[in-house]
């Protein structure tokens, strides 16, 4: 079958990775997707099932900082867009091993860039998928994207790290890259070091949410489709070179968000809420908030569609009806052995 497109989404196992190669395989059957993943611990196949089947689907387990797999899938591949979402994204781990989060963000998106402009085939789009980390603690300030970058943990550093060398690109051969940068994403099949997920987990197995410290954290939460229509827009509307925001106007704290979360699983009056709540200590480096103006995007033609109370009752849900979706991760049974005394933080 000959297809009109050839998408190769890196990371496509991941959360958001899976739900953007299922939109695209179902949306556009002309179009070939090829899923570039090597399964890490937050990665499911399940999260592919739906698609796994499909002719226009085609799954590649693999690294992307092997050079030699990415030349070869470039050089036997007719490669028209690439979006590159492969990354380590736990900002606690980030602490604990930097040189992984270097590893693959930062020299994963170099093997990825270098194979894509030297392809003879030259791809008409490269979107790299960044964060609103990179930005830094916003307190009285609001993002655009002129802001200056200004990272404050190694996930953060490396992404922006990433950032500069697709810029790179831009500037000297003009090669046609798009940066997103969103806000917490958040839906089904999340794996549970995220906050939202894990306070899931642990309020199923009759365990307390952890927060973290006193200060007052809150973040804005995507929901996961709404995400996914941005990056599919910023595909046929972007313009090469630029970055676009991607967030959301809700804005809820993380003690917040976790009474939410214990009155609709545990379903208890709110005189009961505070016995499912525990805080331990701070960490030694949080950002307290990161708000984005999202103005460029929405001139484009883009509205976060999914209110939070919708969103959240979706993921709510789904989480309960399939509580053992992750728990044949072998990571999975040590995370959540550790959450008894161990922050749940409000990264994305």
């Amino acid at each position: 079958m000959d297809f009109n497109r050839t998408v190769l989404v890196t990371g496509g196992s991941g959360f958001i990775g899976s739900h953007l190669v299922c939109s695209l395989v179902t949306k556009h059957p002309d179009w070939r997707i090829i899923n570039l993943d090597n399964l890490d611990y937050c990665c499911s196949p399940r999260s592919l099932e739906s698609v796994e089947d499909r002719a226009n689907y085609t799954f590649i387990r693999g690294d992307v900082c092997n050079s030699q797999l990415v030349n070869h899938i470039f050089n036997t591949e007719n490669i028209d867009v690439i979006f590159h979402l492969a990354a380590k994204t736990h900002v606690e781990t980030s602490f604990e091993t930097p040189s992984s989060f270097q590893r693959v963000n930062v020299y994963g998106t170099r093997v990825l860039l270098g194979a894509a402009h030297q392809a003879q085939h030259q791809p008409q789009r490269f979107i790299y998928v960044s964060t609103d980390e990179v930005y830094g603690e916003g307190l009285d300030q609001v993002f655009d994207e002129s802001s200056p970058l200004r990272p404050s943990n190694p996930y953060a550093a490396t992404k922006a790290a990433a950032e500069y060398q697709v810029r790179s690109y831009w500037d000297k051969y003009k090669f046609p890259i798009i940066i997103t940068r969103s806000n917490n994403i958040y839906g089904p099949r999340q794996y549970t070091e995220k906050v939202i997920p894990k306070f899931l987990t642990l309020l199923q197995m009759n365990k307390k949410c952890t927060i973290q410290g006193t200060l007052p954290k809150s973040r804005h939460f995507l929901f996961v489709d709404d995400a996914i229509n941005a990056f599919r827009l910023v595909l046929e509307k972007g313009i090469v070179g630029e970055i676009y925001n991607l967030g959301a106007s809700y804005e809820i704290p993380i003690m917040q968000l976790a009474r939410e979360l214990v009155k609709m699983v545990k379903n208890v009056p709110d005189s009961e809420v505070n016995d499912w709540l525990e805080l331990v200590p701070d960490r030694a480096c949080v950002d307290l908030r990161y708000p984005i103006s999202c103005e460029k995007l929405q001139q484009l033609g883009w509205r976060a569609e999914v209110s939070w109370t919708e969103g959240i009752k979706q993921t709510v849900k789904w989480y309960q009806d399939n509580p053992n979706f992750w728990w044949d991760q072998g990571p999975i049974r040590w995370e959540v052995e550790k959450a008894n005394n161990q922050y749940v933080g409000p990264a994305s």
